[in-house]
């Protein structure tokens, strides 16, 4: 008997089958192949929707630049769009903005014209001492009483001053509007001693300025001289100005018929309302506050804006009033604005006003008759006090002691 061979071994796998999940990633259960069931549509996968999505590298990136993330791989910077243009302006703008620089130019024009004809409407006299320069802005203003042009003739003869006022503007504190008595018995360079108003007589403007300087020790920067048809031709210009008087009138050397009270007067009436004096208990000081006051009202109107703004009234009123006016030959168009706006001020309620301190309203000369005597020992203070601004804002200084 054969020997027996031993059975071969039989070989065991050890492979070890991995485990079936029972549900995929995500929560999806597993479905049994060997179960039969309906085919179930295949969802897309996500990382390929979003490749899908993005846009290709063929096309240009639209927009700027954006600033640079951290970490972000070459070629995957963000680009911000671009702004919208801006819309086109509109030719009503160029248009618009065209009419108006033709307007301004027409404008600047018709004022370069009108400065140039107001020049060459201004009368000019030979009148200041060209002494030395004093500190601040110093105007002499005269109301000439030349009988020349004038129908009421009372029988004075040549000319004097019914008004002399000094307008000084310090160069701190408030401006001042002295108004010196026409009778003022005063020291004249070579003439002796004698009324103010006649140095205008003996002398003309230059010695009348000579003599204000010599009273005052202030230097005369312009001067201004008023005719007595000048302000009747300006009152009637504005047409008429009110005026206050209060008491009743009726003088015949000036020929002023007035009932007490305020009324508006004409040319005519306000000339005669400043030149009264006779029948005035105050004599030179109530004329003078009488002249201040015809002043203030005239130049109010002429600045007011129904005259400055309306060319139809505003050059009647400038040539009348040009045609008033002398001045010195230093001042031209911006010295007349200058004195304007001094004047302004000096009428003005904040301005100092009244006369120089007065010992008597009729001190008697022999040869020179009823003088205005002034207190000579408080004047160089009281000048001084002018000059330097030293009164308070709207006092009113002087008169009779």
């Amino acid at each position: 008997m054969p020997p027996s061979v031993p059975p071969r071994p039989k070989r065991v796998s050890t492979h070890q089958p991995a485990p079936r999940p029972s549900a995929r990633p995500g929560g999806e259960p597993v479905v049994d192949p060997t179960r039969a069931m309906p085919a179930q549509p295949r969802s897309p996968r996500p990382q390929r929707q979003q490749q899908r999505s993005q846009q290709p590298p063929s096309y240009a990136p639209q927009g700027r630049p954006a600033a640079p993330q951290r970490g972000a791989a070459p070629g995957q910077e963000r680009y911000e769009a671009a702004a919208p243009a801006a819309p086109r302006p509109r030719r009503r703008k160029h248009r618009c903005c065209t009419v108006a620089l033709v307007v301004l130019a027409i404008l600047v024009a018709l004022g370069l014209w009108f400065m140039v004809w107001v020049n060459g409407q201004i009368n000019h006299v030979d009148a200041l001492s060209g002494a030395a320069d004093t500190p601040g802005e110093t105007t002499l203003i005269v109301g000439s009483d030349s009988r020349e042009g004038w129908d009421n003739d009372d029988g004075t003869e040549g000319a004097r001053t019914d008004t002399i006022m000094v307008l000084h503007k310090p160069e701190s504190g408030p401006v001042a509007l002295i108004s010196i008595p026409r009778d003022s018995y005063v020291a004249i360079p070579d003439h002796g001693k004698n009324k103010i108003n006649a140095a205008f007589s003996f002398g003309g403007p230059q010695l009348l300025v000579e003599t204000v300087e010599g009273l005052t020790g202030l230097t005369m920067d312009h001067y201004m001289e008023i005719g007595l048809t000048g302000v009747e031709d300006m009152v009637d210009a504005v047409g008429g100005v009110e005026l206050c008087y209060d008491q009743d009138v009726s003088d015949k050397k000036s020929e002023l018929e007035w009932e007490a009270g305020c009324h508006m007067a004409d040319g005519e009436t306000a000339l005669a309302f400043a030149r009264m004096r006779y029948s005035d208990p105050l004599g030179d000081i109530g004329r003078a506050e009488r002249q201040r006051q015809v002043v203030a009202a005239v130049s109010e109107e002429i600045l007011s804006p129904s005259t400055l703004l309306n060319p139809a009234k505003m050059i009647p009123v400038t040539s009348a009033t040009l045609g008033a006016f002398r001045v010195d030959e230093g001042t031209g168009v911006m010295g007349l604005a200058s004195i304007a706006l001094d004047l302004r001020a000096g009428l003005g309620g904040q301005a100092v006003t009244g006369t120089p301190p007065i010992t008597s309203l009729g001190y008697g000369v022999s040869g020179v008759g009823s003088t205005v005597l002034l207190t000579e020992e408080e004047l160089p203070q009281f000048w001084e006090d002018i000059a330097e601004g030293n009164f308070d804002p709207g006092e009113e200084v002087g008169g009779v002691n």
